[in-house]
């Protein structure tokens, strides 16, 4: 169960942070703007997790992990932007894990070298059995990106014992 300490576990602006990161991914790597819903707090019964994902392990001054998943027909189209001309299984999960490095690495710029990150863990098919950290809420951010929507699933938690490095003067350089 989620308690209002938990839904506080992961500040606004660290939020915000992984919000612009998304929307500039999209609108460098195809030059069309994503549109990024209003995150909520992942129930039990809300399917997130689609037929490609990846996750990416976070440690420092927060712990818990960021994932993103999203559709194939999404993936299928967002590889020919990369140039690709032959689609595979292998190359969408290529994809996808980059997204979600891509992603991570831009938000360990913004929350300091304290936010460290793993190697993404890419895995296909819509699993029921994923499992989200039972200490921190799974935020979940709505991605509509050519009429084809993903998500970025945020389970963070500060930990106590690291100061926090963020510097809210960078979001103006996100912002802008």
């Amino acid at each position: 169960m989620v308690t209002t300490q938990d839904v506080q576990a992961l500040p606004e602006d660290d939020l915000r942070v992984f919000v612009k990161g998304t929307e500039y991914f999209f609108l460098q790597v195809t030059s069309t703007r994503a549109e990024v819903s209003t995150p909520f707090i992942k129930e039990a019964n809300d399917q997130v997790i689609d037929d490609f994902s990846a996750v990416i392990g976070i440690s420092g001054t927060q712990r818990g992990c960021v994932y993103y998943s999203a559709p194939r027909e999404m993936i299928r189209e967002l590889v020919t932007h990369y140039g690709e001309t032959e689609a595979s299984d292998d190359l969408y999960a290529d994809c996808v894990g980059e997204i979600a490095n891509t992603i991570s690495g831009n938000a360990r710029e913004y929350l300091g070298p304290g936010f460290m990150i793993s190697v993404p863990v890419v895995f296909r098919g819509r699993a029921d059995d994923v499992r989200f950290p039972h200490d921190a809420p799974a935020f979940v951010i709505p991605i509509l990106w050519n009429g084809h929507r993903s998500s970025l699933i945020l389970c963070l938690k500060r930990d106590e014992k690291e100061p926090p490095t963020f510097d809210p003067e960078m979001l103006k350089e996100i912002a802008s």
